[in-house]
């Protein structure tokens, strides 16, 4: 396939997916455009070589740059292996981000607590709720000095400003899911 081809097709599935994206017809569009919708098929065929000026009114009607015609696609999706995401060491229990890229105001983490492990959590700023779900085993968390135990699917939810700890008293792995809201910074 030549250069030409691979932009000339390119530039059809990139109008296409664009129009479907926005649920419009070529009818609608093309009218919007301001070009015969007959033009519209072409392009969106592979078949046309369009001039600059209908680039331009396809792109104004589709609200995006002349460049995000013709780009390349870009993968919808990026694989993070486990090993990639940081993980912290608390003892003999490890906590992994879940997430590889940090999201303002929260905080998502994995824990693994081999069994009759126990953690301290390290209370955040004030105003921060916390939720710890249990996705295999037993934990127990003490905030304040209330204990919750928590089996396979209980969530609970506490101040995380507080004094925390995380315990698993089984005699397997225990697996739970932490998400922070952080409070919002003082202004």
């Amino acid at each position: 396939m030549s250069g030409d081809e691979e932009l000339a097709g390119r530039l059809a599935r990139n109008i296409k997916g664009l129009r479907e994206a926005r649920g419009a017809t070529q009818a609608q569009l093309s009218k919007l455009a301001g070009i015969p919708r007959a033009t519209w098929a072409h392009l969106e065929s592979g078949a046309s070589n369009p001039t600059l000026a209908v680039l331009h009114r396809v792109a104004s009607a589709l609200q995006v740059s002349l460049e995000e015609l013709v780009a390349r696609p870009r993968a919808s999706a990026r694989h993070y292996p486990r090993e990639s995401l940081p993980v912290r060491q608390r003892g003999a229990g490890m906590l992994r981000k879940l997430l590889p890229d940090p999201l303002p105001g929260m905080e998502f983490d994995r824990m693994e607590l081999p069994p009759r492990v126990r953690i301290t959590g390290v209370p955040h700023t004030a105003g921060t709720r916390e939720y710890l779900a249990c996705e295999a085993g037993q934990l127990v968390l003490v905030a304040s000095g209330e204990r919750f135990e928590l089996q396979t699917g209980d969530v609970v939810v506490f101040r995380g400003d507080q004094k925390h700890s995380y315990e698993n008293p089984g005699d397997r792995t225990a697996v739970g899911y932490s998400v922070v809201l952080l409070a919002p910074p003082l202004t």
